[in-house]
């Protein structure tokens, strides 16, 4: 099967001239830690080479680019939200509050937002416009989603070297056949989306929570 081409985007003002910021999540699939959102203005006169869905790229290579943006961006800015916020508001709506609040961080007032997806923040009184499969197609935006996966795997490491036993390091906190194995195991900890299925069944069946720091 050949492989699909995705379509070419075709911004709608021009970023040499105007300012215009990208807007990526990381962390919707996963049972534990903050969701993280990242937004970034590129700056024209620095390019950065090798820009691409993080998905796609090694973690050496993430990490190696996340730097780049983080020296030759114009502005860039994390936002998160916990995971009560996530129980709170659904994983949809915290993912779009992390990027509302990652625009607030990044202290530059921007023309138009590129967002991945097809979800516009709600009552953001910014120019937004969707854009599927955007942390392919669009380089503002593969730069968020790269910065905003690189933080929260950060974020997953110093879990994990609190609560080496739990494997976070190895499973990010996506629901794996082992972390699963070891979530029968062990009690819950605190920085779980307790409203996630699989969470809300081992409560179901009395698991424990541990109160984390």
């Amino acid at each position: 099967m050949a492989k699909k081409v995705l379509e070419p985007f075709i911004y709608p003002i021009d970023p040499q001239v105007h300012l215009v910021c990208g807007a990526d999540e990381a962390g919707r699939g996963p049972l534990v830690g903050n969701v993280v959102a990242a937004c970034v203005i590129l700056d024209p006169s620095r390019p950065i080479s090798g820009l691409a869905d993080s998905k796609k790229l090694s973690e050496k290579k993430r990490d190696a680019l996340a730097l780049q943006i983080k020296e030759n961006a114009l502005a860039y800015g994390i936002g998160q939200c916990t995971p009560k916020e996530i129980d709170r508001m659904n994983i949809l709506y915290a993912s779009l509050e992390a990027m509302r609040r990652a625009y607030v961080n990044m202290h530059k007032t921007c023309e138009l937002m590129l967002i991945d997806g097809n979800k516009l923040i709600p009552d953001f009184p910014l120019a937004m416009q969707a854009v599927v499969k955007g942390d392919a197609r669009v380089p503002e935006i593969s730069a968020a989603s790269i910065l905003a996966k690189t933080e929260r795997d950060a974020q997953l490491y110093a879990l994990d070297k609190q609560y080496p036993e739990y494997g976070f390091a190895r499973h990010k906190g996506y629901p794996t056949a082992a972390h699963f194995e070891v979530l029968h195991k062990l009690p819950l900890l605190s920085c779980y989306r307790m409203t996630y299925a699989p969470i809300r069944k081992l409560l179901a069946e009395g698991k424990g929570i541990i109160e984390t720091i």
